[in-house]
């Protein structure tokens, strides 16, 4: 057992607790005022890098749609070169059509000068990237396989520092302590803060396909009345474009009797799904489900403790943004950290996280009610409604100065 002490103490090495990390010790070195920081993950933190096999097994299950924004901030913290070294799958256009008519709306990234509109990134090679960044820093400390069991926060800024106890009776001492822990985070639990939520009562299920046309460099997005069907697409090193990884939501009755049939009966009933925009599904991976549900805490922090990514708010995934909205806030986070450290202010003061909270919020919240929106205008309508629905998406095909805001704000550039 141990009894240490840090000025940063990370709950959780996923994609935003690592990057946290990274983000906090490239910057800290910088200032040539490191920080200590502990990294403590209940499961064991794999180190090597995913194989990367090119064929329908050779994908993680789960991706994300890195945007531009996001993919700036991973390259001001060094790990952009090394993610883009295994396999990044780039996309230049997206194509969304409503299931129920005639209602379609294309976005192409040049339209507004840009080479891509985003990356399609396996889980796996991102977050392989940012754990063997932090095997170089000497300032970070990862405690994996051990679980938090014990949480103990000061009333105010100015008392005792926080404390951990882990599983095995390790003591950790932290000015601050951030919760990166997933959406069903242990640690928002034990701190008190609590969230809005509620179910969409509906499941999520992902895999890799293999289709028989190019997916040509396109995420493609059908609105059904039951959910949104994406494919996204994913390339590799010999630039074979017929592999996607879809996301596709239903009833959790749905979902169930997917997740049941044969490989080959349900390549048929996606593809049917998905009206074969892109051929014949040919072979598929193995398939995951999980529940969609929507919550936000009604705080983000308090003294010397703070919430950030999926711990702080989990979205729907129909717009893609889950990911980007945690690494925005890591990096303001990280930020308002390190002004705070370079001032002489505590780490764990409370209006230092204030800050943080104040400049995420509201970014959050405007996100999360207009996926919220878009969920709502594709759910069951009377047929004027339905009629109403595609005419308005038509006439958006046609206002190309709109559409470039839309793809601005989805690349998070404005």
């Amino acid at each position: 057992m141990m009894n240490e002490s840090f000025d940063i103490t990370i709950v959780g090495a996923g994609l935003a607790g690592s990057a946290l990390a990274c983000a906090l010790s490239v910057a800290a070195t910088a200032q040539s005022a490191p920080l200590r920081i502990a990294l403590v993950e209940a499961q064991t933190v794999k180190k090597d890098w995913p194989s990367c096999d090119e064929n329908i097994n050779g994908f993680d299950s789960r991706v994300s749609a890195l945007t531009v924004a996001s993919q700036a901030f991973l390259t001001e913290i060094g790990v952009w070169p090394a993610i883009i070294q295994q396999r990044v799958s780039p996309f230049e256009k997206m194509q969304v059509w409503d299931a129920d008519g005639t209602g379609e709306v294309s976005f192409d990234a040049a339209d507004v000068r840009a080479p891509v509109l985003g990356h399609i990134v396996e889980n796996r090679v991102t977050l392989a990237a940012l754990v063997n960044q932090l095997r170089q820093a000497p300032n970070v400390h990862v405690f994996d396989g051990q679980a938090v069991k014990h949480l103990r926060l000061p009333e105010k800024s100015d008392d005792e520092k926080p404390q951990l106890t882990l599983d095995d009776g390790s003591i950790i001492h932290s000015t601050l302590i951030v919760a990166a822990d997933g959406a069903h985070s242990p640690l928002r639990e034990m701190s008190g803060l609590t969230t809005r939520e509620w179910d969409y009562e509906h499941d999520a299920l992902v895999c890799t396909v293999a289709v028989e046309q190019s997916h040509k460099k396109t995420a493609w997005q059908r609105f059904t009345s039951f959910g949104p069907l994406a494919f996204l697409p994913l390339s590799v090193k010999a630039n074979d474009q017929h592999f996607c990884s879809i996301v596709w939501s239903q009833t959790r009755e749905q979902t169930t009797a997917a997740m049941a049939m044969s490989d080959e009966a349900f390549c048929v009933a996606l593809g049917r799904a998905f009206e074969n925009r892109l051929g014949r599904i040919s072979a598929c991976s193995h398939r995951y489900n999980y529940p969609l549900q929507q919550r936000h805490a009604v705080d983000y922090a308090k003294p010397g403790f703070a919430l950030v990514a999926d711990a702080a708010h989990s979205i729907h995934p129909l717009a893609g943004q889950g990911i980007n909205l945690g690494l925005a806030d890591v990096k303001v986070l990280s930020e308002c950290i390190l002004a705070a450290h370079k001032r002489g202010q505590s780490v764990g003061d409370i209006a230092v996280l204030n800050r943080y909270q104040r400049q995420r919020k509201g970014d959050n919240l405007a996100m999360m009610s207009a996926v919220e929106g878009f969920k709502r205008l594709f759910a069951p309508m009377p047929l004027p409604l339905r009629w109403l629905r595609n005419a308005g998406m038509n006439v958006l095909q046609q206002q190309a100065t709109l559409k470039n805001k839309i793809i601005k704000y989805a690349m998070g550039i404005i």
